[in-house]
């Protein structure tokens, strides 16, 4: 069995355990209440600490990237609301919180509701920056929705007729915290649409702390935000704060104020604007007047109105040297066409049947001549050739041989040639052929060459 069991080295059987513990789903995501003790701030920005309760302790740490958000500096022995994951620091071999939010104890429950509702709502899209409206530039008339005894009504009064008093404000007094509030503000908003005589609405209060706040993160005032027809600008508390109202609102400003100079332009920047595009306006004329000004004077000096006669003239002359030369293009134009016809015509009449016919019947009487010239003098050659043959033949002819007083002697009947003695016999008759005639003879003796 000794031989079977694995042996494990200690950075496999913590990564095994943190594995572990990273896998459980009540550990990746835990809040935990406690006190913060053995506070460290590194320079690194990272948070060392503790928290501990009266029965037990456990070793924590808040990155950077996570603290910086935090809406206030943990101190030594603050009570405090944390959420995190518990995981193993392999190195050590010990199991440590990870913090990544942090609240002070004591709106635990208020701040765990703030972010269930966040998340819901977030992954319904409702915050999703391609639904939002963009606000009027121009608006012509403004709502208000907020308590009519507050500073933020009076702030953001006196801010929208400071930057622009003729645009008319609907003022719709709700309550802002309490249990009435987050009705009031959805019967307001949905009193607001159902008029449709506001460009805008503003929602808001002052600052405040989270209970105060809380109206504007319940679920229906953001789903009423949300459901709007007309864009809506969220203004509540403070810069610091942040509410489900500003997440689903088409804007966020940071305060009452702020909202009210998001609404409205203001006049006199629409003034200082204007006069600065009418200044720029003058300027830009002032330029093209100068401009043209001096294209005037420039063309009043040209040659042309200076002295349009002798430019009619020179016009004249150009006219006709252009009319010369289109006269001398369209005679070169034409011989050239010309040219070109004749090629073509005679191309034509060397390819008609008729102009073939013709040129084949010269060629045949070219073709004829030669023949008949080749054959007369093969004729006459043959001829040369015969007589020379013949004088050749006469001068070997038996008959010029007799001539000379030779004579040929046949046999009885004439067909046979006598060149012996042994081809006749005594008694036998035989021709004898002379020049000037035939003699028949009969053979008396025979006498042979001993």
């Amino acid at each position: 069995m000794a031989d079977r069991t694995r042996v494990f080295s200690i950075k496999e059987i913590n990564r095994y355990i943190g594995m572990k513990l990273e896998s459980d789903d009540l550990l990746s995501d835990v809040w935990l209440r406690g006190e913060i003790s053995n506070f460290t701030h590194h320079s690194s920005g990272h948070m060392y600490f503790t928290l501990k309760d009266k029965d037990s302790r456990l070793k924590c740490i808040m990155f950077a990237s996570h603290n910086q958000r935090l809406a206030f500096m943990p101190k030594e022995g603050a009570k405090v609301l944390a959420r995190g994951n518990v995981a193993v620091y392999e190195r050590d071999g010990n199991y440590q919180f990870y913090c990544t939010t942090m609240q002070p104890d004591g709106i635990g429950s208020l701040y765990m509701a703030y972010e269930q509702l966040k998340r819901k709502l977030q992954d319904e899209g409702l915050f999703d920056p391609a639904r939002k409206r963009p606000i009027p530039k121009f608006p012509k008339a403004i709502g208000v929705i907020t308590s009519a005894t507050g500073a933020a009504v009076r702030d953001i009064l006196i801010t929208l007729q400071r930057r622009h008093p003729s645009v008319p404000v609907l003022l719709f007094p709700v309550s802002v915290q309490g249990k009435g509030a987050a009705p009031s503000i959805v019967r307001a908003i949905e009193t607001m649409n159902r008029l449709a005589e506001v460009d805008v609405l503003i929602i808001g209060r002052g600052g405040g702390s989270l209970e105060e706040l809380w109206a504007f993160n319940e679920e229906a005032v953001a789903r009423s935000i949300a459901a709007s027809l007309i864009p809506v600008i969220s203004a509540v508390g403070h810069e610091t704060d942040f509410t489900i109202a500003d997440f689903v609102a088409d804007l966020r400003a940071a305060t009452p104020t702020a909202a009210a100079e998001l609404a409205v332009t203001s006049v006199h920047e629409l003034k200082a604007q204007l006069a600065r595009t009418e200044s720029r306006l003058a300027h830009m004329l002032r330029q093209t007047l100068q401009s043209r000004k001096e294209r005037l004077s420039r063309v009043r000096r040209s040659p042309v109105f200076v002295n349009p006669r002798r430019y009619v003239l020179q016009q004249s002359q150009r006219l006709d040297v252009l009319r010369e030369r289109l006269r001398h293009r369209a005679i070169r134009l034409s011989e050239r066409n010309r040219e070109r016809f004749a090629r073509y015509q005679a191309a034509l009449n060397r390819s008609h049947p008729g102009s073939r016919a013709a040129t084949a019947a010269k060629q045949l009487r070219q073709a004829t001549a030669r023949l008949e010239a080749g054959m007369a003098g093969e004729l006459k050659a043959k001829r040369l050739q015969l007589v020379a043959s013949m004088r050749q033949l006469d001068a070997l002819s038996p008959l010029k041989v007799m001539a000379r007083g030779y004579s040929l002697v046949y046999d009885e009947q004439g067909k046979k040639l006598v060149k012996s003695v042994a081809d006749v016999q005594l008694g036998d008759l035989v021709k004898v052929n002379v020049t000037d005639g035939q003699l028949e003879c009969q053979v008396w003796g025979m006498k042979g060459e001993t």
